[in-house]
Order: C-alpha cells, then sequence, then structure tokens
C-alpha cells in the first residue's frame, strides 16, 4: 500500500495495477447489490443480445477505482471526494483489466487532487474513462 502525502503528489504521477475479473467476483457483486439483471447472471440472455456471456456489471468494473485510490493513488491516505465514469465497452468474465490514474491537478492548499482514469482490458481497449477528485489526509 502506497503512503503519498500531499507533498508527493505532483501532475502527471501514474499509478496502475491489473486485476483478472472472476465468476466469484461477479457472484459476490451480485449477492451484495441484489441486482439479477439476466445481461449479468443469464449466458444465453446476452447471447440473444448479441453479446458473448454475461456481461460484468458496470459499477463492479468501477469499484477498482476504490482500489486504485485506497491502495495505490495516493493509498493509505485517501479520501474519494467525487468520481465520475463512462464506461465505453463491455467488460465479459475472464478479462484481465488495468486499472490507471493520473494526475491531473493539485491544490496543495486544500490537500485535493484530481486525476483521470482508466480501465483497460487485455486487448488495450479502453472500457471505462473518467475523473476522480481525491483528498489527503494528514
Amino acid at each position: 500500500m502506497n503512503k503519498y502525502t500531499i507533498d508527493d503528489i505532483q501532475i502527471g504521477l501514474k499509478e496502475s495495477f491489473s486485476v483478472i475479473i472472476s465468476d466469484r467476483m461477479m457472484d459476490s457483486f451480485r449477492e451484495m447489490t441484489g441486482d439479477i439483471n439476466p445481461l449479468h447472471t443469464d449466458s444465453d440472455f446476452a447471447k440473444d443480445k448479441n453479446y458473448p456471456d454475461k456481461v460484468v456489471y458496470g459499477m463492479l468494473t468501477s469499484s477498482f477505482l476504490s482500489t486504485l485510490a485506497g491502495v495505490y493513488l495516493p493509498g493509505e491516505k485517501s479520501l474519494i471526494r467525487e468520481v465520475e465514469v463512462k464506461m465505453k465497452k463491455p467488460v465479459f468474465v475472464g478479462d484481465e483489466l488495468t486499472v490507471c490514474g493520473e494526475v491531473t491537478e493539485v491544490k496543495s492548499e486544500y490537500k485535493i487532487f484530481e486525476m483521470k482514469v482508466e480501465i483497460l482490458n487485455q486487448k488495450g481497449d479502453k472500457v471505462l474513462r473518467g475523473k476522480m477528485q481525491m483528498g489527503v489526509l494528514d
């Protein structure tokens, strides 16, 4: 876990990590949220809608932004203040996602910074893009 302070945060600072989406993640997300939409739970339904298989919950994909902030940038001292995302392409079980963040603005006096975020699949396709505003705790 990183322990960046606001003084460590500079424009252009980048962090990233990778994760492989599993059936267990899908099951846990469904159990937690109660979202039983067949697009996410029924392969035949998804195939009937022209997807190769069940589509991973967009909010499950987005949830890895919490890991980006809480473990990588800034890490231990993170406080997520705002998140804005756009899901660009579907994600499927077995996809390897690379979650990336890059600092674009720093307001040291307020102990906040902004970063652009994106998530890429194993093919390099951007499946999510957005921005986050982060607070950095003392």
